[in-house]
């Protein structure tokens, strides 16, 4: 199942084209049956959009009729996207209300260091989910239907779609608080969100919708300059990194449920499907694997500076004594003011919209590629409507729904938010032995499987992450379990 590909030069009646050898050998003669267009050789056209965009990795790598000059970094540029968008993504409004909770309540001392552990540890979980995609050319649901079998196949799938949907509804909730801070009524704010989600999934172009999700992830960065507002104490700072303080109060109930908030806020199941399906959709290979690992990176080091300064930013209402434990949405951004201004605050706000907005669209696309790949359906952005029709309405008919559910009256929001907690930090661990059963079967990986040290931290995490569902249950059924200590 491990391949050793290359781009290889495919001459046709409209220049020259950059194709994997096996990307489109299996299902032409069947997409053609169907009536999907295709060129003079048989090909789909989303082999062809794919194809270009390989022909301008080739050139960067100097393989090309014309060599570009900074290949190099035009190489990084053109291969860059999934990790950023997946990390940025996992940065959506309840992980930014997360840290704001975390920073009002608690300060920089112990959260920081443990923020940072808790992103290293979801490096390791999406290298791993990078790799297999690059060397696989499948994505997760479809990896674990043919490998684990369909019960675990449609399992998985349906365990996805339910924690996507309900967590569609929490991001939903942040963009209508952080537009509601400007006065945007409800139905504008849901229905201007869902909008601007059918028009990016329009593009028809991986390439395209790729690029405007990076625009729209650096607005991720808003929370850094409402940080530098606040006039943060570097030392203090630096000081809590280097001695990484006790948890205030200790390990007590409200404690661990904010911890494992913040560990919910950086690794999450939707994240192993949306980046394996991505770096598919994108056509990385094998030999593109240390560029995904360098896209991992840079996604992880931007969404935890991004996340940290949320933090800080917050610090000010824990150093003056502001209680903000029953804080919701934008009313974080009204109690920073006095701290920052209307220029901070109304940033803070913007920045929920945009946490929300990324996370709605990268959520709903990852339902979808697991859809797709499930029920051996289409599922690919460089496709159009009518060729991948379910994919499609997959992705938009479960933002559409979820938008509509934050618009009913009365309905059980906070009940929402709680359960989505519940199935992201009990879901994860599942998740992660079928990746690490997968990045560690030869037949799948080839010479990418997985090394010791990347095995000892993948089960580190996985230990970790069970010990924290176990914990987040057994404080869930016997609330005054950890009292006192």
């Amino acid at each position: 199942m491990a391949f050793d590909n290359e781009d290889v030069y495919v001459a046709c009646g409209t220049g020259l084209k950059v194709m994997n050898r096996d990307d489109h050998l299996s299902s032409v003669p069947t997409e053609s049956a169907r009536g999907v267009n295709t060129d003079a050789d048989g090909l789909l056209a989303e082999d062809i959009s794919r194809a270009k965009d390989r022909l301008a990795v080739a050139k960067a790598r100097g393989q090309g009729p014309k060599p570009t000059r900074w290949g190099g970094i035009r190489l990084l540029w053109l291969l860059i996207g999934p990790g950023v968008l997946v990390f940025l993504g996992e940065n959506d409004a309840p992980s930014m209300l997360s840290y704001s909770a975390t920073g009002s309540q608690f300060g920089i001392g112990f959260f920081l260091p443990f923020i940072v552990v808790t992103f290293l540890a979801a490096w390791v979980v999406q290298e791993m989910t990078s790799r297999l995609g690059a060397v696989t050319h499948r994505g997760h649901a479809e990896m674990i239907f043919d490998r684990f079998g369909p019960f675990w196949g449609f399992f998985s799938m349906a365990d996805l779609l339910l924690g996507n949907f309900l967590t569609l509804v929490t991001e939903f909730i942040g963009i209508r608080a952080g537009l509601g801070y400007f006065g945007v009524p409800p139905a504008m704010a849901v229905g201007g969100a869902i909008i601007f989600i059918l028009a990016v999934t329009m593009t028809r172009r991986y390439w395209t919708w790729e690029r405007i999700l990076l625009g729209v992830a650096l607005l991720n960065g808003l929370f850094v300059p409402v940080a530098l507002m606040t006039h943060p104490h570097w030392k203090a700072i630096g000081w809590a990194f280097v001695t990484w303080h006790p948890l205030p109060g200790g390990f007590n109930n409200q404690n661990l449920l904010l911890m494992l908030a913040d560990v919910g806020a950086t690794v999450t199941p939707w994240m192993l499907f949306f980046q394996q399906g991505a770096t598919t959709d994108k056509g990385l290979q094998p030999r593109d694997v240390g560029y995904g690992r360098w896209d991992t990176t840079i996604g992880m080091v931007l969404a935890m500076v991004f996340g940290l300064a949320v933090v800080v930013a917050t610090a000010p209402l824990f150093a003056h004594g502001i209680s903000a434990v029953n804080y919701r949405g934008a009313q974080f951004a009204q109690a920073l003011e006095p701290f920052v201004g209307r220029i901070g605050s109304s940033l803070f706000a913007l920045g929920l919209v945009e946490a929300g907005l990324l996370a709605a669209i990268s959520i709903s696309t990852s339902s979808a590629y697991a859809f797709g790949e499930v029920l051996k359906q289409a599922h690919s952005l460089n496709r159009s409507i009518r060729e991948a029709l379910p994919f499609y309405l997959t992705l938009l008919g479960s933002a559409l729904a979820a938008g509509i559910l934050v618009l009913i009256p009365n309905a059980p929001l906070e009940f929402i938010v709680l359960i989505v907690n519940v199935i992201a930090v009990l879901a994860m661990p599942p998740a992660l032995l079928f990746l690490l059963l997968l990045v560690n079967d030869r037949e799948v990986m080839g010479e990418y499987v997985n090394g010791k040290w990347l095995n000892i931290a993948g089960i580190t995490v996985t230990v970790l992450l069970v010990l924290c569902g176990i914990s987040y249950g057994l404080t869930s059924v016997f609330p005054r379990l950890l009292s006192g200590m």
